[in-house]
């Protein structure tokens, strides 16, 4: 995919070209969708054939990668800025040869020949990040209760063992230290949970039920072997499985902590330009694209108090 920015150009030395005053002349800047960046805080597109840049440099106020990721209670953040060719500058340029590491050098580099600079009077900067958490567990955020009101805000999101890690972002939704994916929530794998597994046959599937087997022991309690929060691998009798999946086994070895979480979180951080007037160049709305940065997806270990 390429991200297009369609200009319009207003001829003004009409002596170079063979048209009538008032002709428009319609040109593309063909630059994929995707941008990047460095430092305090500059965005920018390149490409080599022909050698073009974009680049949009935010110094007032302040602006840091870090600050574009400190989202909300609804998991996004939308953050202004105005360009106004000093603080915060919008720039197209052309090179005889593009040079490698353009911008996130603190020395540029020697071998530049800018052909062409252009620089924006003025525009408004909107950013936008979503972020998405998960916990990878087979089951769909939206299945888990991530916004029961439907108000766009996840603090009543819901938390099933109460162990104040929401069910979607919970890789043990009832807190029986087995794994929801490992509970078969979705057997077939159709996005639809009428299927998932209940061993006990109440009508409350496993993933979400505290005592699998019925047998009124705690499923996390179930631990005769090995007292390492996974009563996955305590087996009594091999011919049925897991204790905690056989009713006949009974015997409680009260457990003492949660196993550990792993939340898994990606950041979109989208970037579109408003009113953006360079010389001879008008565009009402140009969308820059979505930030490419290995940074904005990333994952962190959480063990919930017991």
């Amino acid at each position: 995919m390429r991200n297009s920015f369609f200009i319009v150009i207003i001829l003004s030395l009409l002596t170079f070209f063979s048209c009538s005053d008032g002709d428009i002349i319609t040109v593309e800047f063909d630059f994929d969708d995707t941008f990047e960046s460095c430092g305090n805080l500059v965005f920018f597109k390149t490409k080599a054939d022909p050698a073009e840049s974009l680049s949009l440099q935010i110094t007032s106020p302040a602006l840091t990668l870090e600050d574009l990721l400190n989202v909300g209670s609804d998991n996004t953040l939308t953050t202004t800025r105005t360009i106004n060719g000093t603080s915060n500058t919008f720039n197209y340029r052309t090179y005889s040869t593009l040079p490698s590491n353009l911008f996130c050098n603190d020395v540029p580099p020697a071998d530049i020949d800018i052909t062409n600079d252009l620089e924006s009077t003025s525009g408004t900067v909107i950013i936008t990040t979503v972020l998405t958490e998960d916990d990878n567990d087979g089951v769909p955020a939206a299945l888990e209760g991530q916004d029961p009101n439907g108000d766009g805000n996840f603090d009543d999101a819901i938390d099933t063992d109460g162990d104040g890690i929401p069910d979607y972002k919970d890789a043990d939704d009832d807190g029986d230290n087995v794994l929801t994916k490992n509970e078969n929530p979705d057997p077939n794998g159709d996005g639809i949970l009428d299927d998932a597994q209940d061993t006990d046959g109440d009508g409350t599937p496993d993933y979400l039920d505290d005592d699998d087997d019925g047998d009124d022991v705690l499923t996390r309690d179930e631990e005769n072997s090995s007292q390492d929060q996974n009563p996955g691998n305590d087996v009594t009798n091999s011919d049925v499985g897991a204790d905690y999946l056989n009713p006949d086994v009974k015997t409680s070895v009260p457990a003492t902590a949660y196993r550990v979480h792993t939340i898994y979180k990606t950041y979109v951080v989208t970037l579109v330009i408003n009113n953006i007037s360079l010389p001879n160049i008008y565009q009402d709305v140009f969308d820059f694209g979505i930030l490419e940065d290995s940074s904005l997806s990333t994952s962190i270990t959480v063990t919930p108090a017991f």
